[in-house]
């Protein structure tokens, strides 16, 4: 087994090669690019480029872009970056064939992003995402997964 990739501070690194939808490969193979681990984006650059991932079934990519974005935002918005990460790995998960994971990851990042409804910073369209949310939630829960996974839209029209 190999030894954990570290940066020049030791800290561990996700060196490990990954598939299209974020699934760790064996070492040793060819996996999809993933995003850099200092991935350093303002809001709007950050929601457009997750919105571009999303567009372009790489999911699990914009989930990292928006892991970034909640890690460097400031204290008062850290909820809602991590509620709209949580909702682009439940669509990892759709993608995946993990319907119970992506409920309990849709329904945590609903709650997290809900108190941004009444003034969504970055002209996110929260109220779209919470109805978007919902909606999967509701099909999922009735046993009824979609055929194509709709591709959720973060900001407004």
């Amino acid at each position: 087994m190999a030894d954990r990739d570290r940066d020049t501070l030791g800290k561990p690194r996700n060196a490990r090669p990954r598939d299209r939808l974020g699934r760790p490969l064996a070492w040793g193979e060819e996996g999809f690019p993933t995003m850099p681990d200092d991935l350093d984006l303002a809001p709007g650059a950050a929601i457009t480029e997750a919105q571009r991932l999303l567009d372009h079934e790489l999911p699990f990519h914009a989930h990292e872009v928006l892991e970034a974005a909640w890690k460097k935002a400031p204290h008062e918005e850290r909820g809602l970056w991590q509620g709209l990460a949580q909702l682009a790995v439940a669509v990892t998960h759709l993608l995946r064939g993990n319907p119970a994971g992506a409920v309990s990851l849709l329904r945590q990042g609903r709650h997290r992003i809900v108190p941004f409804e009444v003034d969504p910073p970055h002209a996110l369209d929260v109220t779209g995402l919470v109805a978007w949310a919902d909606h999967l939630i509701a099909e999922l829960d009735a046993g009824v997964p979609p055929e194509t996974v709709p591709v959720p839209r973060l900001r407004m029209p």
